[in-house]
């Protein structure tokens, strides 16, 4: 921290006090701050760059599962009722078509506000804005656990 250097104060008589500024405590705080943003300049940018790439990776694995699970919802949807009609059928083998089905059909229900948290935090980071990053913390933990919700029809 820099030293401060206490300045005399203005004259009320015979005694002049000794004081700190606020401004020279300012200045010297200001200057400790940006060195240490200097020190870690790196480190804040790849972290920055880390998150860029980590949402343009969740973004693709996103358009990708959401056309692939919009083929098989497709599929189900014409199959499921057909499959019901044949008694030669499996009750578990039904009951595992149609949790696909479900778990398909939640994919794509969620797909316009995965797609718009993913697309806002994208920007987020590329344009620094730390508000609207901050804002989208707690969006990304709805889609995760939306996700999260799923995997228990998942593993039936």
């Amino acid at each position: 921290m820099a030293s401060i250097t206490p300045r005399p104060a203005a004259s009320r008589g015979t005694n002049p006090t000794n004081y700190v500024k606020f401004s020279d405590k300012l200045t010297g705080t200001l200057q400790d701050i940006t060195k240490m943003i200097n020190e870690q300049k790196e480190t804040i940018d790849t972290i920055q760059e880390m998150g860029i790439q980590l949402t343009t990776a969740i973004g693709t694995l996103h358009t990708m599962t959401v056309k692939y699970a919009g083929v098989v919802n497709n599929i189900l949807d014409m199959l499921l009722p057909i499959l019901e009609k044949i008694p030669l059928i499996p009750p578990k083998l039904l009951d595992m078509v149609k949790t696909m089905e479900r778990v398909t059909q939640k994919i794509i229900d969620n797909q316009e506000k995965t797609t718009k948290t993913i697309t806002d935090i994208d920007t987020g980071l590329k344009t620094g804005d730390v508000s609207r990053l901050k804002g989208y913390s707690g969006e990304l933990q709805k889609v995760t656990q939306a996700f999260t919700s799923i995997l228990p029809d998942i593993n039936k």
